[in-house]
């Protein structure tokens, strides 16, 4: 008999782990009741995490997650899904300060000989040459191009997945869960009553903390609100434009159609309030601006917010809860989320699946 497996959430955390699940046979039933504010709704990703400044343990684990997005789109080309909108366009960093430049190339160069073929090659750009692959750029900065950064829209990667696993098998139940222990078992309550489970993995994004300290396991994990704007160039062809990543918290993602994605903020300490505010909005667009000023005269689209869960010892929650056999967590992702969350979702369902994962030994909850 299978293994019968309950995640809660249907963001990107959710949304690998029930896909590596059902990958390995398992009878996967997804939770999720749909609150506004999801991470990965709102979410644009730049695959690139050679060019970030993370460092240590963090970085070691971004930069995995990178390299795993090869093995995942061919595990979900496998299972009939080849809409992703993943596409390496290749990944700017700018700056008008020539000696941090320098640094950031120094520093993406080390990496990229690490990472090898998966991450590209590395060159500097004049300004005429970068704008050359991003024309609404500032005419007074340089930048560093690495030819392996690639982008992916959250919305479209997430449902990619959830249909993915659909495919084999898992079913969705939208509805407010909540953990309760039915006799030695942790079984989780929806409206319509107990879904008995052999395990559950509780992947609720910002609010997985909630849903644990209600079962007497409290994980660190809390919402950061981050707004993203999204605009669009009429008449431009974004589709090949590189990922813009400036040194700093904002980046410019652009997609096909003229679509470019701006942001984000990094608001701790938000709570659960999704909402558009007018001073994230001044900080999004004039981040943006700065950088890229070829980007004043387009139409501003939508501006979505999305609820980071975000760790307070800055490294994902990822593992078995101690004292509770039958459940697993996965969140604290951050701002990573689209780049961790596939890797760390196959690898927690080998846990879950009785496998050896030593791998999550720094994570665990």
């Amino acid at each position: 008999m299978s293994p019968r497996i309950a995640v809660v959430g249907a963001g990107i955390a959710g949304a690998s782990v029930a896909f590596a699940l059902a990958r390995r046979g398992a009878a996967v039933t997804i939770i999720d009741d749909g609150s506004p504010g999801q991470a990965t709704a709102a979410s644009a990703g730049i695959i690139a995490p050679w060019v970030s400044t993370a460092t240590g343990p963090f970085y070691d684990l971004y930069a995995a997650g990178g390299a795993y997005y090869p093995v995942l789109l061919e595990q979900l080309a496998e299972a009939g899904i080849t809409r992703t909108d993943y596409r390496r366009t290749g990944s700017l960093i700018v700056n008008r300060d020539a000696a941090l430049l320098h640094a950031a190339e120094e520093r993406v160069r080390a990496r990229v000989e690490v990472a090898g073929s998966v991450a590209g090659e590395v060159q500097r750009l004049t300004n005429a040459e970068a704008r050359q692959l991003f024309p609404a750029l500032a005419e007074d900065v340089e930048a560093v191009l690495l030819t392996g950064g690639g982008r992916v829209d959250g919305r479209t990667l997430r449902d990619a997945l959830l249909t993915a696993a659909g495919t084999l098998g898992a079913q969705r139940v939208t509805s407010h869960a909540q953990l309760v222990k039915d006799g030695t078992r942790t079984a989780v309550r929806v409206e319509d009553g107990l879904l008995d489970a052999d395990a559950v993995v509780v992947a609720a994004g910002a609010w997985s903390a909630q849903l644990l300290e209600a079962a007497h396991a409290p994980v660190p994990v809390a919402p950061q609100r981050g707004q993203i704007t999204h605009l669009r160039l009429e008449g431009a062809d974004t589709s090949a434009w590189p990922t813009i990543a400036p040194l700093s918290h904002h980046y410019i993602v652009a997609f096909d159609g003229g679509r470019v994605a701006v942001g984000a903020t990094r608001e701790t300490g938000s709570g659960f309030d999704p909402r558009v505010t007018a001073a994230g909005q001044l900080q999004v667009l004039q981040d943006a601006l700065g950088i890229a000023p070829g980007l004043a005269e387009a139409t501003v689209l939508e501006t979505r917010v999305g609820l980071r869960p975000l760790a307070d010892h800055g490294l994902p929650v990822v593992g078995p809860l101690p004292g509770h056999a039958d459940v697993w967590v996965a969140s604290g992702y951050g701002p990573a989320g689209l780049t961790m969350g596939p890797l760390l979702g196959d690898i927690l369902a080998r846990g879950v699946l009785g496998e050896d994962v030593p791998e999550l030994a720094p994570l665990a909850p």
